[in-house]
Parts: C-alpha cells; sequence; structure tokens
C-alpha cells in the first residue's frame, strides 16, 4: 500500500509541476488551481506513506527523483525543452540511484 501512495504522490506532483509552467507564472487560473491541488494532493499521500513506515530518505529520493526525472521527459517531449545528451545521462543517474536506494533498504 505504502508504495501505491507513493506512485500517486509522485504522479500528483509531476501533474502539478507540469502545471506550473502552463499556468504562465500564476497568471492563467485553471492551470494555477491544478497547481495548488497537486501540490497539496502530493503531500498529503507523501505524508501518508511516511506514515506507514516507509523510510522518510528512500521515500524522498524516490519522490524527488522520479519526479525530476519525469518532468525532463515531460518538458522535453511536451513542452518543447530540449533534452541533451548530458540531460539524459543525469536522468539515468537518477533512476541507477533510485535503484541503489531500494536495494540497500531490502531485507
Amino acid at each position: 500500500m505504502p508504495w501505491l501512495l507513493l506512485a500517486l504522490a509522485i504522479a500528483s506532483e509531476v501533474l502539478a509541476t507540469s502545471a506550473l509552467k502552463l499556468s504562465n507564472g500564476f497568471t492563467h487560473l485553471g492551470w494555477s488551481a491544478v497547481v495548488a491541488a497537486g501540490y497539496i494532493t502530493s503531500f498529503i499521500l507523501l505524508a501518508r506513506v511516511l506514515k506507514l513506515h516507509l523510510d522518510v530518505g528512500t521515500a524522498y529520493a524516490i519522490w524527488a527523483g522520479a519526479g525530476t526525472a519525469a518532468i525532463a521527459l515531460i518538458g522535453a517531449l511536451f513542452l518543447g525543452e530540449t533534452l541533451t545528451p548530458l540531460k539524459i545521462g543525469g536522468i539515468l543517474l537518477i533512476i541507477i540511484g533510485v535503484v541503489i536506494l531500494n536495494l540497500a533498504g531490502a531485507h
């Protein structure tokens, strides 16, 4: 259950961050509302994950890392941002780091 909630927290954060770009500096009311709702939902879900005894370091690293990688890809695919080889390498390092954290926490 905590892993499902963590995935939903990541999805909410990614939605909110994507909407942040689309809100045009909070000048578009609809997208600004999506930003607020997405971040609030994400933090509530992340708090619930931590209450269910997932380690804070692991949960936060996965939440932040997966969100960062997803936003970089969304920016390149849908928002016209560039995806350079260096950015791709950074995304791969994030993914590797998340995998290592999960392996280190395995019993």
